[in-house]
């Protein structure tokens, strides 16, 4: 008999690892915190002492982004990340609330599902591998086709060390011959609890499609607002700094900026001053042409690109040193790509009159491509940043920040994650940096507060009626412990 298909040897392979996972997270759901969070540390430890190495495969392999950048990546996903849950309660009894006799008990969803990105192949299996077992949870990764032997490495580092340290074998694995039929099977399995989503659009879309609970995130195309207040250069500085990071392919990296007319000039003299190159019309139209595929979809061939290539696609001239490329814009629109997540060095550019049109404008921006997901904002002035917290449909509004390195909390104190929801306006489950507990179930052990005839009226009442009012008052007054 010959080999299978690779498409068939692939959903043979997943089937495997699912059960697989299946048999040793029964096994994991036994242990204590304590175990899991000695074998969660020895994980960090091991991904956070091979970042470099495992950086360097991610750009080789993928030909994206920056390498010391990725370095940071891994360090945070492991090391940063461990050190922001490791005190967190995740398994048997997490909390307590006597005075309402109240019991809350974590217990694992079971076997995770987890799609990594071509974009962040490591990190995102390093930062999935941990959060799995820190909740008590199994794990089969699907990586990007293009990114599966660094993400098969960045696995087997956490393994290795987990399992040494008592971690079930098999408990988490990395699907090694990805396709799309294999990550299809992955994400219906019947032995599958729960998808946890980074990726594309697409690819998203098919886990809340799938049938099975799924934790997503949709595409981020955050728009970056400096407002007249705001400390100029350092805004441009923050903007640069985060566009820049492992060249723009963070999810909540700025697309666009937006600034007032009084204060446009200034910004484009400090945009230039810092490294920013504004395309002519000519060059604008060029780079446009490359930005996206006919189908019109982002280009592939310019994500995590450096500026200097960017241009030899466009066939256009820029000056050495550049380190960020602008256009300007006016309208928003798939017709308008500058107006899209690019996720590379370019960004489109807006000016408005005064901040309400600049605050239109932005939820425009996010409406068309990004909503529910991030916004950057740059001022000094706290009335208009809270009117723009009110009214942006964004889960994360970063303020004075650079904003790929503020979503993930790297400089915000927001939860340290890899994976961003965009909440139900960007078609996700959740809105928040997800972490632990969101991997986890909680069964409430609820002690009697009251018996029925307390809920009774104590006087007669005419005809059937029920005394609402006092009902209503009585079983609030239990629930929050305090008398009617």
């Amino acid at each position: 008999m010959g080999s299978l298909d690779r498409d068939l040897a692939s959903i043979q392979e997943v089937r495997d690892r699912v059960r697989a996972a299946k048999a040793a997270q029964q096994r994991l759901a036994t242990f204590s915190q304590q175990d899991l969070d000695r074998i969660g540390a020895a994980m960090a430890a091991a991904g956070y002492a091979h970042a470099a190495d495992l950086a360097r495969q991610a750009v080789d392999e993928t030909g994206m982004g920056r390498y010391e950048d990725k370095i940071l990546k891994n360090q945070f996903a492991t090391d940063v990340f461990w050190q922001s849950i490791k005190d967190v309660k995740t398994i048997g009894i997490i909390a307590e609330y006597p005075d309402r006799g109240i019991t809350e008990i974590g217990v694992p969803m079971g076997v995770i599902a987890g799609i990594v990105p071509t974009t962040n192949p490591t990190s995102t299996a390093m930062f999935k591998a941990i959060v799995a077992v820190k909740s008590g949870n199994g794990l089969v990764l699907s990586p990007h086709p293009a990114a599966a032997k660094c993400t098969v490495a960045a696995t087997k580092v956490v393994v290795e060390a987990g399992e040494a340290a008592g971690l079930p074998a098999g408990a988490v694995s990395c699907v090694e011959n990805p396709t799309m039929s294999g990550t299809h099977e992955l994400m219906t399995h019947d032995l599958v609890a729960i998808i946890l989503a980074t990726g594309g659009g697409p690819m998203v879309k098919a886990a809340y499609s799938s049938g099975k609970p799924a934790l997503g995130v949709g595409p981020g195309n955050a728009p970056a607002f400096i407002e007249r207040s705001a400390d100029i250069p350092a805004a441009v500085r923050r903007i640069l700094d985060s566009k820049t990071f492992d060249n723009g392919v963070i999810c909540c990296s700025e697309q666009t900026v937006v600034t007032e007319d009084v204060i446009r000039d200034e910004v484009v003299a400090e945009f230039t001053r810092q490294g920013g190159y504004f395309l002519n019309p000519a060059e604008k139209a060029a780079m446009a042409a490359v930005m996206v595929r006919p189908t019109g979809g982002v280009n592939p061939a310019i994500v995590g690109q450096t500026p200097s290539r960017l241009a030899e696609l466009a066939g256009i001239q820029i000056p050495a040193g550049t380190r960020v490329l602008i256009g300007f814009e006016t309208e928003v629109g798939h017709e308008y790509p500058f107006s899209r997540e690019k996720m590379s060095p370019i960004l489109g550019f807006y000016s408005r009159p005064d901040w309400h049109a600049a605050c239109e404008l932005s939820i425009d921006l996010l409406m068309h491509e990004g909503a529910g997901h991030t916004m950057a904002i740059h001022s000094r002035d706290e009335a208009v940043i809270k009117e723009f917290a009110l009214k942006k449909p964004v889960s994360r509004l970063l303020v004075n920040t650079p904003s790929a390195l503020g979503g993930v909390g790297a400089t915000t104190a927001l939860p340290p994650s890899f994976t961003l929801g965009c909440g139900a306006i960007g078609g996700n489950a959740s809105s928040d940096n997800v972490g632990p507990l969101h991997l986890i179930n909680v069964r409430r052990v609820a002690r009697g507060q009251t018996e029925l005839d307390d809920l009774r009226p104590k006087a007669p009442v005419a005809g059937p009626e029920i005394d609402t009012e006092r009902l209503v008052r009585l079983v609030m007054a239990k629930l929050m412990g305090t008398s009617v």
